[in-house]
């Protein structure tokens, strides 16, 4: 299997390739995919009293999803590590590639999570992080539908999905999800804010195919976004109002 390696401007370069193998048809894997390969009813039962449900899934859901975890926190033990050793080369790449190792080993163990129980909410939610981090961008929005679906009040997961959405150029979106963090996360509404900004730093120099009249427009928006949550954050001064 080839394994994602960080790019862009989070990490390094990447690799995009296979992340499992195929999954029960119940159950739904990490981007969105639905699992394939179901087993047709059984035949010749209809006599037999039910049986109960088979607790192994829950129980390897659960242990998966908190390897998964214990990955995930390594992964951002390694991504300081990283940030400090901008000045050694050669230190810095040795992390690099521990760190890649340890998304690939926390993508693999979420998916094993979601193979298992496909509505644990964290296991989304995180798998859409390591995504995020992966620069697999339209994957780690699926991965956050999925997560807030499930639970629509996740604001973490609604930030993170932002994020994706400026990735790939879903400016529209991307605003939608500020104004809704504006007015119930304001913390998260800040986070987004200094993505966007960074957003129109990168495309003032290279468009990407953008329109520079689209940039312009949202370069606008953003700094009366920014004029107006900065005055509400005032003593006794500005307004809080969208």
């Amino acid at each position: 299997m080839h394994r994602w390696t960080p790019q862009g401007r989070w990490l390094g370069s990447l690799a995009l390739g296979v992340l499992a193998a195929q999954l029960a048809s119940a159950q739904i894997v990490p981007g969105g995919r639905p699992g394939i390969g179901a087993p047709g009813p059984s035949r010749g039962a209809t006599d037999e009293e039910p049986t109960k449900a088979d607790p192994k899934p829950e129980k390897e859901a659960a242990k998966a999803l908190a390897a998964g975890i214990k990955s995930l926190d390594k992964a951002k033990e390694l991504e300081a590590g990283v940030a400090s050793a901008a000045n050694n080369p050669d230190k810095r790449a040795k992390l690099l590639e521990k760190l890649s190792d340890t998304y690939n080993r926390a993508l693999d163990q979420f998916t094993e999570a979601l193979a298992n129980n496909s509505e644990l909410v964290d296991a989304w939610n995180d798998v859409g992080y390591v995504h995020l981090r992966l620069a697999a961008y339209r994957e780690a929005v699926d991965d956050y539908n999925h997560a807030l679906k499930l639970k629509p009040d996740l604001m973490e997961a609604e930030e993170h999905r932002a994020e994706a959405y400026l990735a790939i150029d879903r400016v529209e979106d991307a605003k939608m999800a500020y104004m809704d963090l504006y007015n119930h996360a304001p913390a998260l509404a800040e986070q987004l804010m200094v993505a966007m900004q960074q957003w129109l730093k990168e495309h003032r120099t290279e468009t990407r195919g953008m329109r520079a009249q689209d940039i312009e427009a949202f370069d606008r928006w953003v700094a009366e976004r920014d004029t107006i949550a900065k005055q509400a954050a005032l003593p006794h001064g500005g307004t809080s109002s969208p």
